[in-house]
Formats: C-alpha cells, sequence, structure tokens
C-alpha cells in the first residue's frame, strides 16, 4: 500500500470511526445507571399552554401513553395506543410506536401491534405499549404489548424495508419497520401478567430486559414457573444468549421494572428487580448471580390484593458510587400503603440483605412507590405514588425536604439545569430548584394525567402526558391549546 493510500484508508476509518461515535443514545434514565438527571442547559422553568407561551410544539398521540418519551437523533418515540387513530385504515385496539420530529413535532412513523388473543390477563385492553424504546443509532429496541422484543429501523418504511418481515400491519412511508423480533410467549413460554413492559437496556452487542413473566388471572397460580424472569440477547438478530431464572415460584404479581448496569470491581453488572421484591445483580456476560438483596423486612407478607406488609417492585434500580438505591410498591389499584426504600452496597457477593444495607427509610416515612431515583450535587429525588417528593442525602439517608403534589405520582423526578421536574395524575408538572433547600418554581397543568418522566434534549423539555405529547424551549411560540 502506498503512503497515499495509506494515508487515504486510514481518513475514511476514522471518519467512519467518528460517525460510529456521534450516533446518539437515548433510553429511559438517560444512561445505563438509569440516574434520572441530565447535564442539558438551557431549560424552561415555566410555560402557558393557553397562551402558547414556552410551547415549542405539542401533538395528539393516543388515549392512554405510557411509553417514553425517548429523544435521540431528532426524534422522538412514544408507547401509546391507537386511540389517536394516525392511519384511519387500522382500526381497533392496538399497541402503538409513535415516531415525531424533535424540532417540528411533525409525526414521521408508527409501529402497530395487534393485541394477543389471550386478552386482559396478558395485554390489558387499551393500554398500548408502555415499554420506554432504547435508542441507538438508526435502531430502536423496545417490548411489545404482545411480549415480543423488537429491533425498529429509526426511518421506519420510508426507506424501503430494511428487515425481513413482510407482514407489518402497516406498509406505507409513514410505518415502522421491523428488523428482528422475538416472542418472549412462544419462544420461553413465559406468562406476563396484564401486560408486558420491560425497557431493554443495550450495552455493547447485548440487549438485556425483564421477561414480565407472573401470576395467572385469579393471581394465585404461577403458569410458568419454570420461564426466565430476565434474558439477554443479541443486539443485531435477537438471538438468545442467556437465560435467567432466580425468582421461579416466589413471583407475588408481575414483573414490570427495567435493569441498570454498571461496571463494579471490573466487572459489568446487570441489576434488575425481580418480581419476588428482591434486587438481583448478573455478570453481563454470563448472567451468573453474583447478589441478591431482599427489599421486604424478613416478617413481611403478602396478601392479595396488597394488603399485607410484603411489596414487589415497580421502580428502577439507580447505581450511583458502587450503590443501588431502589424502592418497593405495588400496583396503584392496590392502594397507598407505608413501603420501604434502600441504598445497597453494590460490592457484595451472594445474598447480602443482612450484610450490605448502607441505610433505609421505610413506614411512615416513605410510601410505597413506582418512580425511579434521580441523584445530582449531593441530593437524592425520589417520589412515592401517594404524591411525596423526597429530597435525601444519598450517603446518609437524612432527610432535607419533602414537597407534596396532592396527586398520585406514577413517574420519576427528572433533574436538569439545577430545577426538578415531576408529573403527577392531576395533569400538573411542578418545578422545583434542585437543593438541599426546597424552593418552588412553578406548578403547570397539561390537561391531562402525566404518568411518564420529563426528559430533555438540546435545551428542549419533553412531556408526554396520558393523551398528548409537548414540546417546551424557553422563547418559543405556538398557537394556544
Amino acid at each position: 500500500m502506498t503512503r497515499q493510500a495509506f494515508i487515504l484508508t486510514t481518513a475514511l476509518l476514522l471518519a467512519v470511526a467518528a460517525t460510529a461515535t456521534a450516533q446518539e443514545v437515548a433510553m429511559f434514565g438517560n444512561t445505563p445507571s438509569r440516574n434520572m438527571v441530565s447535564d442539558d442547559t438551557g431549560i424552561v422553568s415555566e410555560w402557558d399552554v393557553d397562551t402558547g407561551s414556552n410551547v415549542l410544539w405539542s401533538q395528539p398521540v393516543g388515549s392512554q401513553a405510557y411509553g417514553g418519551p425517548v429523544v435521540a437523533n431528532g426524534r422522538v418515540y412514544v408507547g401509546t395506543n391507537n386511540e389517536g387513530r394516525r392511519d384511519p385504515s387500522v382500526e381497533g385496539d392496538k399497541g402503538v410506536v409513535m415516531a415525531f420530529d424533535a424540532t417540528t413535532g411533525d409525526f414521521i412513523w408508527q409501529m402497530v401491534h395487534p393485541k394477543l388473543s389471550s386478552g386482559r390477563v396478558n395485554d390489558w385492553p387499551l393500554q398500548g405499549v408502555c415499554s420506554t424504546a432504547f435508542m441507538e443509532g438508526d435502531r430502536i429496541y423496545y417490548v411489545s404489548n404482545e411480549a415480543h422484543v423488537v429491533c425498529l429501523d429509526a426511518k421506519g418504511l420510508a426507506d424501503g424495508n430494511d428487515g425481513p418481515f413482510m407482514d407489518e400491519i402497516e406498509t406505507g412511508p409513514l410505518a415502522g419497520d421491523i428488523i428482528w423480533s422475538y416472542d418472549m410467549i412462544n419462544e420461553l413460554d413465559v406468562f406476563p401478567h396484564n401486560l408486558a413492559t420491560g425497557s431493554p437496556l443495550v450495552i455493547g452487542d447485548v440487549l438485556y430486559t425483564v421477561t414480565s413473566n407472573g401470576v395467572d388471572e385469579g393471581h394465585v397460580n404461577i403458569p410458568s414457573p419454570f420461564s426466565p424472569d430476565f434474558i439477554a440477547l443479541d443486539k443485531n438478530t435477537g438471538e438468545l444468549l442467556w437465560e435467567s431464572n432466580p425468582v421461579g415460584e416466589n413471583v407475588l404479581h408481575g414483573a414490570w421494572t427495567n435493569p441498570a448496569y454498571a461496571e463494579i470491581d471490573g466487572r459489568g453488572q446487570v441489576i434488575f428487580a425481580g418480581g419476588n421484591g428482591v434486587v438481583y445483580s448478573l455478570d453481563a456476560e454470563t448472567g451468573e448471580l453474583i447478589w441478591e438483596f431482599d427489599c421486604n423486612p424478613e416478617d413481611s407478607e403478602w396478601i392479595l390484593g396488597g394488603r399485607g406488609t410484603r411489596n414487589n417492585i415497580l421502580s428502577t434500580p439507580v447505581v450511583y458510587d458502587d450503590k443501588v438505591y431502589i424502592g418497593v410498591g405495588q400496583d396503584p389499584e392496590h392502594g397507598e400503603a407505608p413501603g420501604h426504600f434502600y441504598a445497597i452496597d453494590a460490592t457484595g457477593t451472594g445474598d447480602v440483605t443482612d450484610t450490605h444495607m448502607v441505610w433505609h427509610r421505610g413506614g411512615e416515612d416513605f410510601y410505597r412507590t413506582m418512580s425511579t431515583a434521580a441523584i445530582a450535587d449531593g441530593v437524592l429525588y425520589i417520589s412515592s405514588l401517594s404524591g411525596f417528593l423526597h429530597a435525601l442525602d444519598p450517603q446518609t439517608g437524612e432527610h432535607f425536604w419533602t414537597y407534596d403534589t396532592f396527586a398520585a405520582v406514577w413517574g420519576s423526578p427528572f433533574v436538569v439545569d439545577g430545577k426538578v421536574f415531576l408529573g403527577d395524575e392531576d395533569g400538573d408538572v411542578v418545578v422545583l430548584r434542585a437543593g438541599r433547600e426546597m424552593e418552588l418554581i412553578g406548578e403547570y397543568n397539561l390537561g391531562a394525567a402525566v404518568y411518564c418522566t420529563p426528559v430533555t434534549k438540546d435545551g428542549v423539555l419533553y412531556i408526554l402526558t396520558r393523551n398528548r405529547l409537548w414540546a417546551f424551549q424557553e422563547g418559543a411560540q405556538s398557537e394556544p391549546f
């Protein structure tokens, strides 16, 4: 090879590497540690939907939306149902993933999934796709309402059918394009209770997700106790790499949470909450169990309908400073009750329940939660289903302050640009100053329940309500809503 050819080849390789590096990644929790924090700046502190002040755009979605939003490579992705009828030719109850232009709000495409024939026991009516997608470059990964782990082309069918599937419900330029799909029910005999919802995590070439394996409609029997609770797939092909079944016959209700990842003591750990109220750490390469921690007191008892003192886990573990932060909770239909929140030392092995608890808040000090923690600048923010947002010391658990939203909270606090954002079931979004002293900036109503966590990208705040996606930016002006 001549010197000129070598230089040209090297330049081309560097250009390809730079392009690959520039591919954006977005996911539930922003990073694999799942910490609900962003280093974005210039984020709005206030807006007015009645006048359109600081509203960049807004778009209707379905009638119920729980998946997302995630933003990357100029697009916003959400999971919802088909009640919005973006394509009038697609009728009836369906699960839907929608893509919008992040700057203009223009609808780009949607992926439509049929409902399972088994009905509400596995695929609850009108819930749609509840998995928050993982976005990496030109690929999108999520779990559909059919309990399929799905990989889509980020551009949809507009650039042709890039996958082997020719049976998408929609086939026009505004339709989604499946690259591969892994059917967890047919392949693994899993039994999702009510819905499959896990939000996948991709590390390198491996995709990790829970299977949502749970109880039957009577809430007593476990139809598939020996099916895996957790799996690893090849992100390029969808091939099963390994599976793990630490919960087995001990599942209480369902398993609807998401995995986190961190390298601790030089070893990659993928950490997930089992359907029995126990947090598990697995070796990211092999699936071997590293440690486990029971997030309920030894004398706790599970009673149908949530009347007992034992809780399962609906929140996602957050890894920060070699510790795992997580709270317990139950299906919101079970109501409010005392819960627990833990800081766990993640450097142990085996059953670390009695040896690696750093601190704990429980009883009347902390109620059941579905939320995931945000940790920034020496303060941990965590909300409860009862509507309380707590600010705590992440090292000691010391209480700094509590804000009462006076409404149920399903989503999580999000910290960005020195502010904390949190939505509630009344449709209010509260904005507080981040820090050890509580300071209310404002509270704004969006007209419908906010079940998801706000996110930001390039100075824009995105909030998904039950039926509409909003984008807010400082200085923007839209028509009133």
